[in-house]
């Protein structure tokens, strides 16, 4: 993305701006204890990069300067000509104020960690819609947040992305809730307001961001200063991952503290100066786009020329047809790569020269610690997919929980059914469920357990009546959670009523606008499936539940489909 050019007459006063903003940044630094100094970090990682540069083969660097210039003109030309017109991208483009650019870059980035580009296109554009800059959404409240952020997952996100623009602005704020970096940062005689160290302006480096802002780690840091202010500073995200370690054939984990650090280096090292925020773009736009996790599109990869990968596996396909000359192994490759490729060739005849021609990456060792371990051998059906390696993960722990919906039909002014909010921080902070239970997956003692919460919320409950309804699994990051869902209907004429904070009382139409989570959703559905009167076949129902109809042939599926009403495809 070029970037917009600030009129003539103004540049005098974006000098002092600059001025000012660097000053600004200097105290605030100074004043922050979360996180080590920004220079001296930048140092360090320099330090590092150098000493992991000298230890590494470079069949796994950018060692030819000339190579790095074709592979940012191959790039961005490529960019230029296939980027997606996304709402973020265009926000950037056209905005002249640099705090605004940042912040719209900001909440995309933000919004993209974890998260299909498809899914936050509709919740970017409704927060830029709500919340145009940080000054509003500072002054936001967390429920709003809570409320519009509903859906998109990893709720934390949205809480710290307020957080920072409390940050910047300045706004006075409940010190309970800040966290450490707030709090040696408020004036004696005003306990609960915040001192404006940023003056209302986003910090303009990578090193800044990072150092100042909550939530905002090396990534994010380097998309919103590259993207939004000009540095050229390297990203790292999984598409970057996924497309460096196929450009440099790194096949060990890249998870692992060695490969993360080199993976950075060589962003680093490869981001353009010229166009640092397109650039970024422009090779997380071929991970996402072109070099996919499965069946990437090698002939349209503007990268194919300087891929180790795509390299290896033309070798290989050359090497099973027999077709090898006395150069099979070129003299920079690895030695353990070459090695490798003499094993998994079972036409080959060449061995891996023993000239000193061939470039050692741990002579100590004769294990390159870049390369794939020994003991995960190439995959032939999955080309260039054999990088990056894998990531073993642990199995999400499982939790079983027992929920009510408990509703009064005849309530003043319609049925309503009770939310009870969720503590502060944990699982889904600050969030509106229905009172539920951690409890054993047996169903033997959840009635009574569930029947206890319930009381504990609004009183005394007729036992009788609570009734299990079917069960909804949700996966978070690290938990698998199976709901077991319980309803309870109140037909008494007299309303019940709670003074007790945390408790509400909602319309079912008010129920799908609040803050409440996706599982919650789903819960809710099993809810409105088992109740007189409701549609089977509506969308809100399509949940599974204990007494679900079997499963319908498919060509029953085509003949409903057929009789089905007409529904727009934009209708939620």
């Amino acid at each position: 993305m070029k970037k917009p050019r600030a009129a003539a007459g103004s540049r005098s006063r974006h000098r002092k701006q600059s001025s000012s903003q660097e000053g600004r940044e200097k105290r605030a630094l100074s004043s922050s204890q979360a996180k080590p100094s920004g220079p001296d970090a930048g140092l360090a990682r320099r330090q590092e990069e150098v000493v992991l540069q000298a230890s590494v083969s470079p069949y796994h660097l950018f060692r030819d300067t000339a190579e790095v210039t074709v592979l940012r003109k191959n790039l961005l030309s490529w960019y230029d000509l296939e980027k997606r017109d996304l709402p973020w991208r265009r926000q950037a483009e056209g905005e002249m104020d640099l705090d605004r650019r940042a912040y719209a870059v900001w909440v995309s980035e933000v919004m993209l960690q974890q998260t299909q580009v498809a899914t936050v296109i509709n919740y970017y554009t409704r927060w830029m819609q709500k919340w145009p800059t940080l000054q509003d959404l500072a002054s936001a409240s967390l429920e709003e947040v809570n409320q519009l952020w509903a859906g998109l997952g990893y709720y934390s996100r949205g809480r710290r992305l307020q957080e920072g623009a409390r940050k910047v602005r300045g706004v006075k704020v409940n010190t309970g809730a800040l966290r450490p970096w707030v709090s040696h940062n408020l004036e004696p005689s005003h306990p609960n307001q915040v001192i404006e160290e940023l003056g209302g302006h986003m910090p303009r480096t990578a090193e800044t961001l990072q150092q100042l802002l909550p939530g905002v780690g090396r990534y994010t840091a380097g998309a919103i200063a590259s993207i939004a202010f000009g540095q050229a500073a390297g990203v790292v995200d999984g598409n970057v991952v996924r497309v460096l370690c196929r450009v440099r054939a790194i096949g060990a984990d890249p998870s692992s503290t060695l490969v993360s650090q080199h993976l950075w280096s060589l962003s680093q090292q490869l981001v353009d100066p010229a166009r640092p925020g397109d650039f970024n773009q422009a090779a997380m736009e071929l991970g996402a786009t072109v070099c996919t996790p499965q069946r990437p599109r090698c002939s349209q990869c503007p990268m194919q020329s300087l891929c180790r990968a795509h390299q290896r596996v033309s070798h290989l396909r050359k090497g099973q047809s027999g077709d090898l000359g006395s150069d099979s192994f070129p003299v920079t490759s690895c030695p353990v790569y070459a090695a490798q490729m003499e094993r998994e060739q079972l036409l080959a005849s060449q061995s891996l020269p023993s000239s000193g021609d061939v470039e050692e990456c741990a002579p100590n060792t004769g294990q390159c610690q870049l390369c794939a371990p020994p003991t995960e051998p190439w995959d032939q059906t999955l080309g260039v997919a054999n990088f990056p390696r894998k990531a073993s993960r642990r199995p999400p722990r499982e939790e079983c929980s027992a929920t009510c919906v408990l509703e009064q039909p005849r309530a003043v002014g319609g049925a309503r059914i009770l939310l009870v909010q969720r503590p502060n921080s944990g699982l889904l902070a600050g969030l509106w469920e229905f009172p539920s239970v951690t409890v054993e997956p047996s169903r033997q003692h959840q009635p009574k357990a569930l029947l206890q919460e319930l009381q504990s919320w609004v009183g005394p409950l007729p036992a009788t009546r609570l009734q299990h309804l079917g069960q909804v699994v949700h996966t978070f990051s690290h938990i698998k959670l199976t709901y077991q869902v319980y309803g309870l209907t109140l037909e008494e004429q007299t309303p019940v009523t709670t003074s007790l904070p945390g408790v509400r009382w909602l319309t079912r139409e008010e129920f799908h606008t609040a803050a409440v989570s996706t599982a919650m959703k789903k819960v809710f559905r099993v809810y409105e499936g088992q109740q007189p009167g409701t549609c089977k076949g509506s969308k809100r129902s399509q949940v599974s539940t204990l007494s679900r109809q079997k499963k319908l042939s498919p060509g029953q599926k085509v003949l409903d489909s057929f009789f089905q009403p007409y529904t727009s495809a934009g209708a939620p």
